[in-house]
């Protein structure tokens, strides 16, 4: 849970600014999409090779710089 205090003579648009700030840095919003949906270990191994394959073959061909 994120707490933010409000500092004496602080606007609420700074404490919701640095609120904000606070839960991008979190990852707040990111690790609820994550855990979301069960991903068997099995299924997210085969995911990253898969990509690393593509990167692979991108770099390979050049189209990655």
């Amino acid at each position: 849970m994120l707490v933010i205090n409000v500092k004496d003579g602080e606007s609420i648009d700074k404490a919701l600014r640095r609120y904000k700030n606070k839960h991008k840095k979190v990852q707040l919003t990111k690790e609820l999409r994550r855990r979301k949906h069960f991903t068997k270990p099995s299924v997210e191994r085969r995911v990253e090779i898969l990509k690393a394959e593509y990167k692979a073959e991108k770099e390979r061909n050049g189209e990655i710089k």
